[in-house]
């Protein structure tokens, strides 16, 4: 196999939560452009169904699936489909997530609650189905979890302050190195992304009011573009990453270099 064969998905079958825009739309796009038929799936089935066709016009093979993480039998129902569509999953990339904003003492318990059932409740169940998947069907498989630099570190609190996010973030980081040694007896691969700072609907906002601020902590002086990470997602679904688990590869500009 040629070194830039070992990153081609061709025939390969991938899962991307939070599918239908910011960065899972990225992942999607980069994944199918590698060759694998891609599965979108999210609360925002039109945002799906959008990026759907943009990948089909380019030649890929895509479904949209309407999907809340955080309930398994919408996890269960994207599974079934996923098999009945393509025939196996080759890849699962645990992309949803929310967030919420106030200083820690002002928290509403019902929004950190939020956060981390979406975060680390909605990772564990895509995570639980599709390893069951993957181990009955006994062709290994590749698992990425998308975790953020806010797991590796405090918010600044001069322009964030997301207690929730930064705890659930951590937890995914750790649940990616547990599922990583449990399963790679059955030749299943678990690892993790962390980005940093990259413009999406959810993060625009922040981006925009404290750019300035935000940039002063980024070695490199810019913000993440989808270049920037279409090339590790690839990277960890593809056999050229066969020998890499329980990792998490950092992508933020060198902010946590610091």
């Amino acid at each position: 196999m040629s070194t830039l064969d070992l990153f081609r998905l061709d025939g390969k079958t991938a899962i991307i939560t939070g599918g239908g825009r910011g960065l899972g739309q990225y992942f999607a796009q980069a994944l199918s452009e590698a060759g694998a038929n891609v599965v979108l799936c999210s609360r925002k089935l039109a945002a799906c169904e959008e990026v759907q066709r943009e990948i089909e016009a380019s030649g890929g093979h895509a479904l949209s699936l309407a999907c809340d993480v955080t309930k398994l039998s919408d996890v269960e129902r994207v599974v079934a489909a996923t098999q009945e569509k393509f025939g196996g999953i080759d890849i699962l990339v645990n992309n949803s997530g929310t967030t919420w904003g106030a200083r820690a003492e002002d928290m509403p318990l019902e929004k950190f609650e939020q956060v981390i059932d979406v975060n680390i409740k909605g990772t564990f169940l895509m995570s639980q189905q599709v390893g069951r998947s993957m181990i009955a069907r006994g062709q290994g498989g590749k698992i990425i979890n998308i975790s953020s630099v806010a797991g590796l570190t405090g918010g600044n609190p001069k322009y964030i302050q997301v207690v929730g996010y930064h705890a659930s973030k951590a937890a995914v980081i750790n649940m990616t190195r547990d599922l990583a040694t449990s399963w790679a007896q059955y030749g299943i691969t678990v690892n993790s992304i962390a980005p940093g700072w990259f413009p999406t609907r959810m993060s625009h906002a922040l981006l925009e009011r404290y750019e300035e601020a935000m940039l002063a902590d980024i070695p490199l002086a810019r913000f993440g573009s989808a270049d920037d990470l279409k090339g590790v997602i690839v990277f960890l679904a593809s056999p050229a990453a066969a020998y890499m688990t329980g990792q998490t590869i950092v992508v933020d500009g060198g902010s946590t270099a610091w």
